[in-house]
């Protein structure tokens, strides 16, 4: 349903656990309701994540406009201190754990990490263009 990409935190090159993680979604073209998944996929698999971790966590999900097209982000930063190593591949693995879900089904465990406590985060809308000049191809050319 969806691809991941661990991109970088605030527009710089830093390690994951540094200040956060900027996990991209990457929806597959043309899927019905593609807000309400990127918003589920990304709450539940935030608030699984904190309850694996035993520690709170705050999260965003993000829809970047870019021209006419877009992608949707999760952004994850713990309140008080940098991540712990590790991280980035447990989000991923249970972010991989809901790729294949149905729309219903992730509607159901929206519903049942909300019974547990889950208190979605609302989807929210960037615009983002493009800095040509800032772009790793000129930092590439030197």
């Amino acid at each position: 349903m969806f691809e991941l990409l661990v991109r970088e935190w605030a527009g710089k090159e830093v390690d994951p656990t540094h200040r956060g993680l900027d996990v991209e979604l990457h929806l597959t073209p043309g899927l019905a309701d593609e807000n309400f998944v990127a918003e589920a996929i990304g709450n539940v698999a935030a608030f699984r994540l904190q309850k694996e971790r035993h520690e709170p966590l705050t999260w965003q999900v993000v829809r970047v406009e870019e021209g006419r097209s877009h992608h949707f982000r999760l952004l994850v930063v713990h309140p008080d201190r940098v991540l712990d190593p590790g991280i980035a591949h447990a989000l991923a693995r249970t972010l991989d754990s809901l790729s294949n879900e149905t729309t219903d089904e992730l509607r159901r465990q929206l519903h049942a990490a909300e019974e547990e406590g889950l208190h979605p985060t609302p989807l929210r809308h960037a615009h983002e263009s493009v800095d040509f000049w800032n772009d790793d191809f000129w930092h590439w050319m030197g």
